[in-house]
């Protein structure tokens, strides 16, 4: 069946997400290679996705990396500028939906307090009709959890549902439950997969 319901993830979908580009600035790039080979800053944030507190996960890392304590504060005290900033023609699309009256829902593996700082500065991330985050949810993407749980709040059988992500496994795990999925690249990708799926026209194209 065709889709009636848009999923967005919000990292690197409609919000630019580069932590190695700001410490690439902050401390130089060989700098940053080496603290990102001796410390999983990735597996850092994932447990602040999956709903630990983001400062005391933050501080556990930097005390158990004492050579690298301070760089690794910097993803709490500065984590705001690892967010490059809206992905504007996504946003657009996001909007262009909400105009044609389609239910626009997110699906993002974020934290809690994270995603407080990141709605505080854009505010289309206040306009969804639903949102699971994982976060909140204590399951991250690619879990079937996270999925089940947007589901029930679709209220659309799964074949219903239009998922754009810039991750593929978690675009096949939403494929494998029916979903229909865009393994996002450019907003100019997405427009032409809302076109081709029927959730946009040309004439409601931004």
């Amino acid at each position: 069946m065709p889709p009636e319901v848009m999923v967005f993830d919000i990292g690197r979908v409609l919000i630019g997400w580069d932590p190695e580009g700001f410490y690439d600035r902050v401390i130089g790039v060989p700098a940053r290679a080496r603290l990102f080979a001796e410390v999983d800053l990735h597996g850092m944030n994932l447990a602040i996705d999956r709903g630990e507190g983001f400062g005391s996960v933050v501080a556990a890392c930097a005390a158990a990396h004492p050579a690298w304590a301070g760089e690794i504060m910097l993803w709490h005290d500065r984590w705001s500028e690892m967010v490059t900033g809206p992905i504007e023609g996504s946003v657009r699309l996001l909007r262009a939906l909400k105009a044609r009256g389609v239910p626009v829902l997110a699906l993002t593996n974020f934290g809690r307090e994270t995603l407080q700082i990141a709605q505080a500065r854009f505010d289309f991330l206040n306009e969804f009709d639903a949102m699971v985050v994982s976060g909140h949810l204590g399951a991250v993407k690619p879990e079937p959890a996270i999925y089940a749980a947007l589901e029930s709040v679709a209220h659309v059988p799964p074949d219903r549902l239009f998922l754009a992500d810039d991750v593929a496994a978690n675009c096949a795990a939403a494929a494998a439950r029916g979903w229909h999925t865009h393994l996002f690249q450019s907003p100019e990708g997405l427009a032409a997969a809302l076109l081709a799926h029927g959730l946009l026209t040309e004439e409601t194209l931004p």
